[in-house]
């Protein structure tokens, strides 16, 4: 078989389970093996109230299906508590009413900037030809030069999700921060599921709100 053939076989399998967002990086506190919570408050910040909705639901019922006690902000906020700016001392009591509620942690995700990027569309149209020489190479792919459609222009949303121990008899701390790239922010519903689903994956690796036994094969001979 072409071992070019191969290669894009390689390349088509790996992208078929990609999603619009990737971790870019993770940052886990080295004092910290694992985490588990007793409840979890999950917040989302941003401007765009539907899409809020529809991240801290989806991110809940994701964060039930693997045991974690969960709530979303939008069902412990009063509806005028985003309406404008808090002050430090508003957060601090907020903090306390949390843990008098029965929380020890906070999930909180937010965007953090915007940016325009340039993807390449048709990288690998002739990827399964194997060239001899020069001439055919740049025959076969000169339409590069003349292709507008070769490159399109994508806005790429850089979010952060972080997850912070508001534990009684601990320091209140950060435990676990991860940057995610969301690539195709117009669909809303796509990208949040696929934020979500990069998101729980972290979490799960770092053994941190979802606790998963390591399995162990018999290396018997």
């Amino acid at each position: 078989m072409n071992k070019w053939y191969i290669y894009l076989s390689i390349i088509i399998g790996v992208c078929s389970g990609c999603t619009s967002s990737e971790l870019v990086e993770n940052w886990k506190n080295p004092d910290i093996e694992t985490f588990e919570a007793e409840k979890v408050l999950v917040i989302g910040i941003t401007p765009d109230e539907s899409a809020r909705k529809i991240f801290e639901r989806k991110l809940v019922s994701a964060l039930k299906k693997d045991g974690v006690t969960a709530v979303q902000s939008l069902d412990f906020f009063e509806n005028s508590f985003t309406t404008s700016p808090k002050t430090e001392k508003e957060v601090m009591s907020l903090e306390l009413e949390l843990i008098e509620k029965g929380f020890d942690a906070i999930l909180l995700s937010k965007v953090l900037g915007v940016e325009d990027k340039v993807s390449v569309i048709k990288a690998y149209r002739n990827i399964d030809k194997a060239f001899s020489n020069f001439k055919e190479d740049y025959y076969e792919n000169q339409e590069i030069y003349y292709s507008k459609g070769y490159y399109e222009e994508y806005q790429v949303f850089h979010a952060e999700s972080s997850l912070y121990c508001i534990c009684p008899e601990k320091e209140k701390e950060l435990i676990w921060k991860g940057s995610i790239d969301i690539t195709e922010p117009e669909n809303i519903k796509k990208a949040v599921s696929d934020y979500i689903k990069v998101l729980i994956w972290a979490l799960k690796g770092q053994q941190l709100l979802i606790l998963e036994e390591l399995s162990h094969e018999n290396t018997d001979i």
